[in-house]
């Protein structure tokens, strides 16, 4: 691990950013034929402007899904639902252009192959309960605070979209305390600036950040242009898969380059992914290395990853080549058994599609489970890692 100081900085965005609305509808309507057909194939992406969302892509399935509804009613779950803020459920645009997913890809797929080529990543740290980063798992816990407060109208001038974003400084690496909170969100025109400030100090950052990572030099900046009226898609142009450092390790892990929204289990990009940090929170967990990286590969239509690569940066507790030895034995990464014992052909997407899709300790996600460590710990001859329970929901 990097000895000496340095800060860390990772961002989340709310349910409202644009990017957001655009991968929780790509999400919702992947979620609605799951719901209907397991087995079918989807690669949606959606695209939203003021007053227009967009969805294209290929899908093949046996069953029907009014697509208009599922956009109509995730914008307006977004917290769009009144023309004010210039994009609107009832009165924006919707466009559909659908096609089926091309043959040349099915045939390989359908023998249980991979859906294309590629490299995933997984992690896990030991920074947090939920056994990832500091940085972006503060993040998202603010972003969900913003959200929270304006859904239950405890702040009810605030609008949909909204940014954090935490800087930690780490000593021999580990986190030592916070160095900067940005907290960016949309509001309406009567509130001043200095209400927002004490709101959100108050109602959001002292309810998520621990007072023990506070001290006299930490900044805090809440709407540091001093205005958030204009948000969201009329605002900004919002796109499915533009923010997957925010849905992954918010900067701290590698990240492969694949989104994950939009995209059935077939896809590797998302199946591989989520069963990489599943290895990766697992050795963690077991107390094989206070910090895991796990890299998967895969060639299209090839059943078996072309390769795995596991990076403990230092922190093992046994050989790297007894953890490789024992993910070889333990995981089989395998698109097909990935999807089977995963349990990823449900409707459990669109859940993920905003304040990341890993650390999730508010939701039941099958690849956050720590069924192995147990297995692991025993077989390495180590003791188990003891976590304290996230508070987080």
């Amino acid at each position: 691990m990097k000895r000496g100081s340095h800060l860390f900085t990772s961002e989340s965005v709310t349910e409202g950013h644009p990017d957001k609305i655009a991968d929780q509808i790509s999400d919702a309507i992947l979620d609605a034929i799951m719901a209907k057909d397991p087995l079918g194939r989807v690669a949606c992406e959606t695209a939203v402007t003021t007053g227009l969302a967009f969805v294209i892509g290929e899908i093949t399935t046996d069953t029907y899904v009014e697509m208009r509804d599922i956009i109509r009613q995730t914008i307006e779950d977004a917290g769009y639902d009144r023309p004010g803020f210039g994009f609107d459920a009832d009165t924006c645009g919707v466009i559909v252009s659908i096609d089926k997913q091309s043959p040349d890809i099915a045939q390989g797929v359908d023998t249980g192959g991979a859906g294309d080529q590629g490299m995933m990543f997984g992690f896990a740290c030991d920074e947090t309960p939920e056994l990832m980063p500091m940085p972006i798992q503060l993040a998202h816990q603010l972003a969900r605070q913003l959200a929270r407060v304006r859904k239950e109208r405890t702040l009810a001038y605030l609008g949909p979209d909204g940014k954090t974003q935490v800087t930690i400084e780490y000593v021999d690496g580990r986190p030592r305390r916070i160095d900067t909170v940005v907290l960016s969100a949309q509001h309406t025109e009567d509130v001043s600036l200095d209400r927002i400030r004490d709101d959100l100090q108050e109602l959001v950052l002292e309810q998520v950040v621990p007072a023990k990572m506070l001290d006299q030099r930490s900044v805090i900046h809440v709407n540091p242009t001093g205005r958030f009226v204009l948000g969201g898609p009329r605002a900004d142009a919002g796109v499915t898969g533009r923010k997957i450092i925010v849905d992954s390790y918010g900067g701290y892990a590698r990240h492969g380059g694949g989104c994950f929204s939009g995209k059935d289990p077939s896809k590797v990009d998302r199946s591989g992914a989520y069963a990489a940090r599943y290895v990766a929170k697992n050795i963690v967990a077991a107390g094989l290395a206070s910090h895991c990286e796990i890299q998967v590969a895969y060639a299209i239509g090839i059943r078996k990853p072309v390769s795995i690569f596991v990076e403990t940066f230092g922190t093992e507790r046994i050989p790297v080549t007894t953890i490789e030895h024992l993910v070889n034995k333990h995981f089989d990464l395998s698109p097909l058994e990935i999807i089977r014992e995963l349990e990823l052909r449900r409707p459990i997407y669109k859940q993920t599609a905003a304040y990341g899709h890993f650390g999730r300790s508010d939701l039941d996600l099958p690849w956050e489970r720590t069924d192995k460590a147990d297995l692991l710990a025993a077989e390495a001859g180590v003791q188990r890692l003891q976590v304290v329970e996230s508070q987080d929901g």
